[in-house]
């Protein structure tokens, strides 16, 4: 099986067709890896913990390139289409359409999460943090400003690596979503400490908005690291990972 994802070869597809898949794509990443994070992380005696959390977030992404990503290339993430874009698998006419309804899907998942755990006594989106991510008093760690910026920023880098040689056309067929996923996952063991993870702008503005406060004011960090990594490597990747002409 071969899994069409992240090039060019989803060109054919309707814009509205690619737009409707980004959206549900980034609508369960959202519900399912926060979703987890809010409502299963720290549950009594249960609780699923950063490990049971990664792996949501891995799993989420997983299943919906396999899902929806022959539509539309399964970014599910502003910094992944401007990545892309930066590595020329993407064009410059569908950068912004898809980071504006990556931003609806998110923020609707959140709505949708926040009316979730809203059912039970006693909840805040406020003081619990929503999953929303930080630095400083707010990182999981009291990781500080620069360790979150370096943090973001590299793992950004290493995801985008990741998913423009796993989408390469020399690279083995059918596997892309597994490794992007486990990828995802890897992140998250790493960083959740440090910022609760982010490499993705729209699932960090779409917590922040119901975090409100602090969440919202650190936001700035949350595009701008994960931006300059994944546009870092599209530049990297189309410098070694091009093949070259022979003489």
């Amino acid at each position: 099986m071969r899994v069409i994802f992240l090039n060019t070869k989803t060109n054919h597809m309707k814009l509205s067709n690619k737009l409707a898949a980004e959206f549900f794509g980034t609508f369960w990443l959202v519900l399912g890896g926060c979703g987890s994070a809010v409502l299963a992380a720290k549950f009594p005696e249960t609780g699923i913990g950063f490990l049971g959390v990664a792996l949501a977030f891995g799993l989420t992404v997983m299943t919906m390139v396999y899902a929806v990503g022959h539509i539309s290339g399964g970014h599910f993430n502003p910094a992944v289409s401007i990545g892309l874009w930066v590595g020329g698998r993407f064009k410059s006419s569908e950068v912004l359409p898809y980071i504006v309804i990556q931003m609806l899907g998110a923020i609707v998942a959140a709505a949708v999460l926040y009316l979730i755990a809203s059912g039970k006594d006693g909840f805040s989106a406020v003081d619990s943090g929503f999953a929303s991510n930080g630095y400083g008093d707010r990182s999981p760690g009291g990781y500080s400003m620069v360790a979150a910026l370096v943090c973001e920023t590299v793992m950004t880098f290493m995801f985008l690596i990741v998913i423009l040689g796993a989408t390469d056309d020399r690279a083995p067929k059918g596997f892309a979503g597994i490794a992007i996923g486990l990828a995802l996952t890897i992140i998250h063991l790493v960083s959740i400490p440090v910022t609760n993870t982010s490499v993705n702008p729209a699932r960090s503005t779409s917590q922040a908005i119901f975090a409100g406060g602090a969440a919202l004011s650190q936001l700035w960090l949350f595009w701008v690291a994960p931006i300059v990594g994944a546009a870092l490597a599209g530049v990297v990747y189309k410098m070694f990972g091009t093949q070259q002409k022979q003489g």
